[in-house]
């Protein structure tokens, strides 16, 4: 019983730093080398405590990919999918959060980023850096021909 007690109490010093899914508790305590049953035990606890919640995971990854990063729903998506959240579970987090965002501002953020106070596109081979830059950032691709058009130099 004491070799669980530490599986669970290593699983709560992971979480005491910060927030961590389910699936990535469950590889750092594999790599302590802790047995699955060991695992599945301390995972069980931990859940029931409520100290692993893969929900509240995803939804401060959404905020976190989108307040700081300016990351778009596509991107957001994938970032907590590869924590080992769950696809209903992450968009049900990117849903939430981008209700209270505005898509063409957060694109509008992002590229003023990363023009460095230009307003316009230099020539076809920046539009399509920067279109390809976006795309990488989780943006549909319709939503950035609106926001990259106007900027095109006549």
């Amino acid at each position: 019983m004491e070799i669980m007690a530490s599986a669970y109490l290593d699983g709560l010093k992971l979480l005491a730093r910060r927030e961590l899914s389910e699936a990535q508790v469950r590889q750092r305590l594999a790599r302590k080398e802790y047995d699955s049953d060991e695992i599945d035990r301390a995972i069980d606890r931990l859940r029931e405590e409520r100290a692993i919640d893969d929900a509240r995971v995803a939804e401060a990854i959404a905020r976190t990919e989108t307040a700081v990063r300016r990351r778009g729903k596509l991107r957001v998506r994938l970032q907590i999918q590869r924590a080992g959240i769950d696809k209903d579970t992450a968009k049900r987090a990117v849903d939430g959060v981008f209700e209270a965002i505005d898509d063409d501002a957060l694109i509008e953020a992002s590229l003023r980023k990363r023009l460095r106070g230009r307003d316009t596109i230099a020539d076809d081979r920046e539009f399509q850096r920067l279109y390809r830059y976006l795309v990488g950032q989780g943006f549909e691709s319709d939503r950035i021909v609106k926001a990259l058009s106007p900027r095109r130099r006549r």
